[in-house]
């Protein structure tokens, strides 16, 4: 089909285009709204400043199109292909893109607010700086992506491939990142509040500083991981793993840390007013003038742990082993 029948039909009011050859067509400027255009070949397009908001495009292929400044608001893509397709400035809030091919796609200034990308294939896109507050990354290919400065603000990003990504200075507050592998990450002095971590894997990450408040990090791996001076209070840590973590001087206050195996990790200094540490392991834990104040480490297991100078009144102990820890005023447990 030529560019000019399509734009002829749409005027007299079809807008069933499913199927239409128009491999580099020139639409450009068009307004082709709501418009039925899945299945079509729009291979090499020239789409520039065109409108296509609230289009249907499942499964079109738009390999190498030129979509720059291109309205694509709302737009149905799934399954489509946009590999090597120039969608620079194009607007893509809340597009539905799942399933979509963009590897070597140009994105630089589009706007992607609430766009869903499950299972978009992404590797090395270059996204700095962008804004992506909402976006759905579920399962998506972003290895070796430019994410640094980004806003994933409320993103989803959970079972997302992130190896070799660039994540340098992005917002992360009330993302959703649960079962994701994060090992070595640098999250030092991020806004992380309510941020979504189940299940993630965090071994040896540098969380120093980082404002972890109200999160949820139920079962997360943090063997090793530096959260010295970190904000963790009123967070869900319920069954997480610290082994050989830095907790020096981090705020734990009214935390969930049920079962967590906190085993030879550095709470020096902590506060851990009100926090529930039922059955936690602290065995051979460093809890040197921590605050353990209304705490309830009812059944944990504190064997060889060092409470010297801790504050304990109000803490429920009952239940608790001591055997060989060193107590707040220095005796050895027997």
């Amino acid at each position: 089909m030529e560019a000019n029948e399509l734009l002829k039909r749409y005027i007299k009011g079809e807008r069933d285009f499913r199927g239409s050859d128009l491999m580099k067509a020139n639409l450009i400027a068009a307004h082709l709204t709501y418009s039925n255009l899945s299945g079509s070949n729009l291979i090499d397009a020239s789409l520039a400043r065109a409108h296509l908001e609230r289009c249907f495009l499942n499964e079109a292929n738009l390999n190498g199109a030129f979509l720059y400044g291109t309205n694509l608001s709302f737009v149905k893509l799934k399954g489509g292909k946009l590999i090597a397709a120039d969608l620079t400035k194009a607007d893509l809030r809340g597009a539905q893109l799942a399933k979509v091919d963009l590897q070597g796609a140009k994105l630089s200034g589009a706007i992607l607010t609430w766009v869903s990308l499950f299972m978009a294939n992404l590797p090395g896109v270059n996204l700095c700086g962008a804004n992506l507050n909402g976006i759905n990354l579920r399962l998506a290919n972003l290895e070796g992506a430019n994410l640094n400065w980004t806003n994933l603000s409320g993103a989803r990003l959970s079972g997302a491939n992130l190896k070799g990504a660039k994540l340098n200075g992005i917002k992360l507050s009330g993302a959703f990142l649960n079962g994701l592998n994060l090992e070595g990450i640098n999250f030092s002095g991020m806004d992380l509040t309510q941020v979504k971590l189940s299940g993630a894997k965090l071994l040896g990450a540098n969380l120093t500083g980082s404002d972890l408040s109200e999160a949820f990090m139920r079962r997360t791996t943090l063997d090793r991981a530096n959260l010295k001076k970190a904000d963790l209070h009123h967070t869900n840590m319920m069954g997480s793993q610290f082994i050989q973590a830095n907790l020096m001087k981090t705020n734990l206050s009214e935390t969930d840390l049920r079962n967590a195996d906190l085993s030879e990790t550095n709470l020096n200094l902590a506060l851990l007013v009100g926090a529930d540490l039922t059955e936690a392991n602290l065995r051979g834990a460093y809890l040197l003038g921590a605050n353990l104040d209304g705490a309830i480490l009812r059944g944990a297991d504190l064997r060889g742990a060092n409470l010297r100078d801790a504050a304990l009144l109000g803490a429920d102990l009952r239940e608790a082993i001591l055997t060989g820890a060193i107590m707040p005023d220095g005796k050895i447990h027997p």
